[in-house]
């Protein structure tokens, strides 16, 4: 009997000695004075990000949702409407229609062509070569200017009837014109903008393209697959799960492109509303029309679009996302 009772004191390989308060040997018990001081510790230094989470971000959120069922503007008390602003968004707006559709021409458009060309240079930049570094720094500078102000003003210099771009069409005897003026190109020089800022995804291309075992490239070059083959069926399925987060990411980010078409075009949506992207009807609603209430409509519409293009994307990835097997 005492060896058994000395015996039942041994402890088992790989587990901790029970504690008569519970848990294993090593860490407090719930309740303890030690567990209320390091949870204490962890919310102290949580705090500053859950006030601005809980300030910044929900509460304004969640006013924003209220004011959608309000008539406001500014100057006055929210005045409760219901579904009123919803049901004229659908029904007795057109300019509403046509600057989703605007929007949807430009999604579809700067989007994936952003990820060819980003892409494609990651592509080459993938290759060892003497001053790599370099050019990826190079490649990665317009993305690091962003879409601000200046750099939007300077686009729309350069494709100007008398701009760089025309200057450089009449090397080869081509006649250009006001590019920025004619509706039929205009929003074709916002989804060059676009194009020219891809550093970011090619970074995070690159990153993909390293993760991918070099043993399958030999293999297929042995069993006498060319580069397209092994493009084909190497690269694009281990990339996959790269590309869905970049085209992610990049339809997110086009949808609520508003500098392009405020500075881009004529600030008003023109000409002839070919520049009316989605975010800058929302603004002339709020902060030039004064209706707080409807533009808060527009925001939540954009936001349950958002959303259900999203699950849309992942609902598909699994026809064409490859994780490795």
């Amino acid at each position: 009997m005492a060896a058994a009772a000395a015996g039942s004191t041994v402890e088992r390989p790989g587990r901790g000695r029970a504690r008569p308060g519970g848990g294993a040997a090593g860490t407090a018990p719930s309740g303890s004075p030690r567990r209320r001081r390091t949870n204490g510790a962890a919310y102290t230094l949580l705090s500053p990000w859950l006030l601005g989470t809980v300030g910044v971000l929900a509460i304004p959120l969640l006013y924003s949702l209220y004011l959608s069922f309000t008539s406001y503007d500014l100057l006055s008390n929210p005045h409760w409407v219901g579904f009123r602003n919803y049901r004229r968004l659908f029904s007795d707006d057109p300019r509403y229609a046509h600057s989703m559709w605007v929007t949807l021409q430009y999604v579809i458009t700067s989007a994936p062509l952003k990820l060819l060309m980003a892409l494609a240079v990651a592509l080459l930049l993938a290759r060892p070569r003497r001053g790599q570094g370099a050019y990826r720094a190079l490649f990665y500078l317009p993305s690091l200017l962003g879409t601000s102000v200046a750099i939007a003003i300077v686009w729309q210099g350069t494709f100007e009837q008398n701009g760089p771009f025309n200057g450089f069409l009449k090397l080869f005897g081509v006649h250009g014109q006001a590019w920025v003026s004619d509706p039929s190109y205009v929003r074709w020089v916002i989804v060059a903008l676009a194009m020219w800022q891809f550093g970011a995804p090619m970074v995070i291309f690159l990153a993909g393209l390293k993760q991918i075992p070099q043993e399958l490239y030999e293999a297929a070059e042995m069993d006498g697959a060319g580069w397209w083959r092994r493009f084909f069926s190497i690269t694009l399925p281990m990339l996959s799960p790269v590309i869905l987060f970049n085209l992610v990411v990049e339809m997110i980010g086009a949808f609520q492109a508003f500098t392009p078409a405020q500075l881009v075009g004529d600030g008003q949506g023109g000409p002839v509303d070919s520049t009316l992207f989605y975010t800058l009807y929302l603004y002339q609603r709020a902060f030039q029309m004064q209706q707080m209430g409807y533009a808060a409509a527009m925001a939540w519409v954009m936001i349950a679009g958002l959303g259900l293009i999203t699950a849309l994307l992942f609902w598909s990835s699994r026809y064409w996302v490859h994780y490795g097997d």
